[in-house]
C-alpha cells in the first residue's frame, strides 16, 4: 500500500519510486541505482530532447569528466557559486596529483577551453554543441530524482557572434525545446520567465526557466536556459576575428534538464494508486493482460498484442499466469502504464475485452474487433486529460495578491503571483526566511518573456 498523497506527500512520493521500482539509493550517500524501468522513461525523454535539440542546429559531443581545479577559477563567480558543490580528486594512481581536478559540476569551463582553440573568425559561429552526461554536486539533502550527488542530463554549450544572437537562441531552447517538450510528451504546464539576480545561474547575465507546479502545490525548476555574457569568452580568451578583420569576444549560452523530470512527472501526475505516465512518454503504452489462458484466450492476447504492436503503440504481454491477476493488475496501475486490456476466457466468449484507463481509472468492455482504434483514441485523450488536469490544478491553486505579506499566506499552498516592484530584493530576502522563493519574473499578460521591470510579475512559492 502506497502512503495516502493527502496524509504525507513527501512520504508517498518515496513509496512510489520504491514500489513502482524507479530507483534506489546508491552506496554513496545522496547517489542512485536508476532501475530498469525508470531508465527507459528517461531514455524516451532523451529521445525526445534529442531530436528537438538537434532540430535547432546544436550537435553532440563528449567532454572529459574531470576537470583542472584551476579551469573553475578563471571565472571568479561561477567557482564561487558551486564551491561548496564541489567533488576534487586530490590522489590518482597511488599518488597525490600535482593539481587537484573537479569532478564537473557543469562543463562550462572544460567545453570553453575548447571553444577557444576552435573559434577563430566569424566563419566558425555559431557554435552549438550538447553533451550527455552525468554531473556530481554534493548534495546536503538528497532526495532521489529531485536532489542527488550524481545525476544526468544534457547541457548545451554555444558560442555567438553577437548579444541579440545569443539571447535569442537561449529564448528558443527555452520555448522551441524545454516547453514544447515539457507540455507535448510530459504533459506539464510550466511557466517560462526570467531568475532574479538572486537566483541566477552563477556566471550568467540572465537565466531563463520552466517552473511546474506539483501535486502539493510546490514549485519545481524543470530547466533552465542561460545567457552567459561575455564573462566565459573573457575568462577563456574565446576571440574571433570578425568582417571586418577587428577580433571580438563571442557571446555566449548554455542550458540544461536532467533526471529530476522523472521526478517532477511523479509528483505532477502521480495519484494514490502510483504513477500515471502519459502516453506520449509511457516505454510501455499499453499491456495486454492475460487473465486465464484456457479457451483460446491466451492466442487472443498475443494476436491482440502483435495487431497494437503493428499500428505503432508500444504494447507489452502479461501472460504470467503463475502471478495472480489481482497482484499484476496493482502493478501496472503502480507504473502508470496508460492502458490496460484484460483478455479473459468469460469475456472473450462475449467478444469482448475490458479495456481500463489509467488516467480516469474507468473500465470499459470493447469489442475485440474495435480495439485497436479505441486504444488509438483513448491514447489522445489520455495525454489531453493529463495535461488539462494538471493545468487546472495550477489554475486553481494561483492566486494575485497585491502586497508581500498576501503573497506569504497564498504561497503556503501554491503560487502567489504580485508585481516584482512590490516584492524588490529586500522583499525577496524575506521570502527566503519564510523557506519561499521568487521562482520566475514573468510578463502581466502572459504573452513571452518579461523584457522591462514594468512587465514584471513575480511568482512565489515553496520549492523543492
Amino acid at each position: 500500500m502506497l502512503t495516502p498523497r493527502g496524509d504525507d506527500f513527501p512520504r508517498w512520493y518515496q513509496d512510489v519510486v520504491a514500489k513502482a521500482e524507479l530507483a534506489d539509493n546508491g552506496p554513496v550517500r545522496g547517489t542512485m541505482v536508476i532501475r530498469p524501468y525508470a531508465y527507459a522513461i528517461w531514455e524516451r525523454m532523451q529521445a525526445e530532447l534529442d531530436r528537438r535539440i538537434k532540430a535547432t542546429g546544436a550537435e553532440n559531443a563528449y567532454f572529459p569528466l574531470f576537470i583542472p581545479e584551476s579551469y573553475l577559477r578563471r571565472e571568479a563567480e561561477h567557482v564561487e557559486g558551486f564551491s561548496p558543490e564541489l567533488a576534487v580528486v586530490t590522489h590518482g594512481g597511488g599518488k597525490e596529483l600535482e593539481e587537484p581536478v573537479v569532478v564537473r559540476p557543469t562543463s562550462e569551463t572544460v567545453i570553453n577551453s575548447y571553444f577557444a582553440k576552435w573559434v577563430q573568425s566569424y566563419r566558425d559561429l555559431p557554435l552549438l554543441i550538447n553533451q550527455w552526461a552525468n554531473v556530481v554536486r554534493w548534495e546536503l539533502r538528497p532526495r532521489l530524482f529531485l536532489r542527488t550527488t550524481e545525476f544526468l542530463w544534457q547541457e548545451g554549450h554555444t558560442a555567438h557572434a553577437t548579444e541579440a544572437e545569443a539571447a535569442a537562441f537561449a529564448e528558443r531552447i527555452l520555448g522551441e525545446v524545454y516547453e514544447d517538450f515539457m507540455v507535448e510528451v510530459l504533459a506539464i504546464p510550466v511557466l517560462t520567465g526570467r531568475k532574479t539576480a538572486r537566483e541566477r545561474f552563477a556566471g550568467a547575465s540572465n537565466t531563463l526557466t520552466c517552473e511546474a507546479m506539483m501535486g502539493d502545490g510546490k514549485a519545481l525548476q524543470m530547466g533552465t536556459s542561460h545567457e552567459l555574457g561575455q564573462n566565459f569568452a573573457r575568462a577563456f580568451d574565446i576571440t574571433f576575428s570578425d568582417e571586418t578583420g577587428s577580433q571580438e569576444h563571442v557571446w555566449q549560452t548554455s542550458w540544461g534538464v536532467s533526471t529530476r523530470m522523472v521526478g517532477g512527472l511523479i509528483m505532477c501526475h502521480g495519484d494514490d494508486a502510483g504513477l500515471r505516465l502519459p502516453p506520449a512518454l509511457a516505454p510501455t503504452q499499453v499491456v495486454v493482460v492475460l487473465v486465464r489462458a484456457e479457451d483460446g484466450a491466451g492466442e487472443a492476447a498475443a494476436t491482440l498484442r502483435d495487431e497494437l504492436v503493428a499500428a505503432g503503440v508500444r504494447t507489452s504481454l502479461d501472460d504470467r499466469l503463475g502471478t495472480s491477476f489481482g497482484r499484476r493488475s496493482v502493478e501496472w496501475e503502480l507504473k502508470g502504464v496508460p492502458l490496460r486490456v484484460e483478455v479473459g476466457p468469460r469475456e472473450l466468449a462475449d467478444g469482448v475485452v475490458t479495456l481500463v484507463e489509467r488516467h480516469r481509472g474507468t473500465k470499459t468492455a470493447v469489442a475485440l474487433a474495435e480495439v485497436v482504434d479505441r486504444v488509438g483514441s483513448s491514447l489522445i485523450e489520455g495525454q489531453r486529460h493529463l495535461l488539462a488536469e494538471a493545468t487546472r490544478l495550477r489554475e486553481e491553486r494561483t492566486v494575485e495578491v497585491a502586497t508581500l505579506e498576501e503573497a506569504l499566506d497564498a504561497a503556503s499552498s501554491g503560487f502567489a503571483r504580485l508585481p516584482w516592484a512590490v516584492v524588490g530584493e529586500e522583499g525577496e530576502r524575506r521570502l527566503a526566511e519564510r523557506g519561499l522563493t521568487v521562482r520566475c519574473l514573468v510578463r502581466a499578460d502572459g504573452a513571452g518573456i518579461a523584457a522591462t521591470e514594468e512587465d514584471l510579475v513575480a511568482v512565489v512559492a515553496r520549492a523543492y
